[in-house]
């Protein structure tokens, strides 16, 4: 191990027992300086002024670096070589640090904190400030991540079941604040994984936004899709239709709940609600509409409209039916996407407006990217066993897809 003599002056010594930071800091500036100087010597091979054929080159003066520590930022002063490069490995550490300082910085930016907080909290921790913007900037390294995991090829594998749905944002755009929404598809493959697919924004929920979304899909890979899961969007249900040709479509039951009770009188909602979870709790089929039936003839007279949203709806909300019974429960709702909803939210409520198409792009992908490297390497959502059985043993039927089940 290399040992080199350092010198302290006893001023400084005395100024080391203050009470803030300054005197461990001008310690710290002092000695390292002293260290960088004495491995110049040593890759010149030679001290100052001194003549020597053993010389390999000669001092050029200093450079200043900015180095940030536990007790704040210091200043050395990095020496300099003519007609060569100072090397030294004293900063490699320092560099290690600095990048997980920088990835702390980002996985709170993407954990919801402001930028401003981040900003607040470095400042006290590391007796250094990096500013909002600084923070924002820094998150920029993640576009070219997040854009090669949105186009990544989805490399051949089945996806029987997808799960649609869509976010509104705030963004400025064009010197304007305008609505957008971020669409989310998510697909369970043939082992029973999830995995977040892709992410888009559109300027709404048209049917041309989301078919540009499952074309995008599409083209990189996504095949086998059998079941669709989402709300009742016009333009998304005609999306699915035109892009899934042989797919079922499951309306979300709690969607479709809470479309029946947003036109239902409040004193009657929890009467009617208990009437339709029987309903959709039901054991087969069969059982379901027997139930339905009861209940609209129960309510018929009295809430007319909620009975008639029920009754226009019921078939798309019960196609999971024709699923064996364990695949019900998950696949009847977009459940699996509320919590990816919360998520976006809660960020959404700290940033307000976005400031721009990329910086939503940007931050909502690398949350999707995350929450789908957690479902990939975590529990199965689903075992397919029994699924793949049904549909070995109900040969495919190009007439009626719904014999598939």
């Amino acid at each position: 191990m290399t040992q080199y003599q350092i010198n302290v002056n006893k001023e400084l010594l005395h100024h080391l027992f203050s009470s803030n930071d300054s005197g461990l800091r001008e310690l710290l500036t002092q000695v390292l300086d002293q260290i960088l100087e004495q491995q110049r010597t040593e890759q010149l091979n030679a001290e100052r002024y001194e003549r020597t054929s053993e010389r390999q080159g000669y001092r050029n003066g200093y450079k200043p670096h900015k180095l940030i520590t536990r007790v704040g930022t210091i200043t050395l002063r990095v020496p300099q070589i003519r007609e060569g490069e100072f090397s030294t490995d004293l900063f490699s550490r320092y560099q290690r640090s600095e990048q997980a300082l920088v990835l702390a910085l980002m996985e709170m930016v993407l954990k919801g904190v402001s930028t401003r907080k981040v900003s607040d909290i470095t400042a006290e921790l590391c007796g250094t400030e990096f500013s909002a913007t600084t923070v924002s900037d820094l998150c920029k390294n993640l576009a070219p991540i997040v854009v090669g995991w949105n186009n990544r090829l989805l490399n051949g594998k089945r996806y029987p079941f997808l799960l649609v749905d869509a976010s509104v944002l705030r963004i400025r755009y064009d010197h304007r604040i305008t609505s957008f929404s971020a669409l989310i598809a998510v697909g369970v493959d043939e082992e029973g994984y999830r995995e977040a697919l892709g992410l888009m924004l559109g300027d709404s929920e048209s049917e041309d936004t989301w078919t540009s979304l499952f074309r995008n899909l599409e083209d990189r890979g996504l095949r086998g899709v059998e079941l669709v899961v989402s709300d009742d969007h016009k333009g998304l249900v005609k999306a699915v239709r035109a892009c899934f040709q042989g797919a079922c479509w499951q309306r979300c039951q709690v969607h479709f709940m809470r479309n029946i009770l947003s036109v239902c009188p409040k004193t009657r909602q929890k009467e009617l609600a208990s009437y339709l979870k029987a309903v959709f709790n039901a054991p087969d089929i069969d059982t379901a509409r027997k139930l339905k039936t009861e209940t609209v003839a129960k309510f018929s007279k009295d809430i007319a409209k909620a009975i008639q949203v029920l009754e226009n709806g019921f078939e798309d909300a019960v196609t999971v039916f024709q699923l064996p019974e364990y695949y019900r429960r998950r696949l009847r709702t977009t459940n699996c996407l509320e919590r990816l909803n919360e998520e976006i939210r809660r960020r959404e409520r700290v940033i307000r407006i976005f400031p721009s198409e990329s910086s939503a792009l940007r931050l909502i992908g690398a949350l999707l990217l995350g929450q789908s490297d957690t479902w990939l390497t975590g529990k199965r959502y689903l075992f397919m066993a029994e699924y793949w059985q049904v549909r070995k043993d109900t040969p495919v039927s190009q007439a009626n897809v719904v014999s598939l089940y």
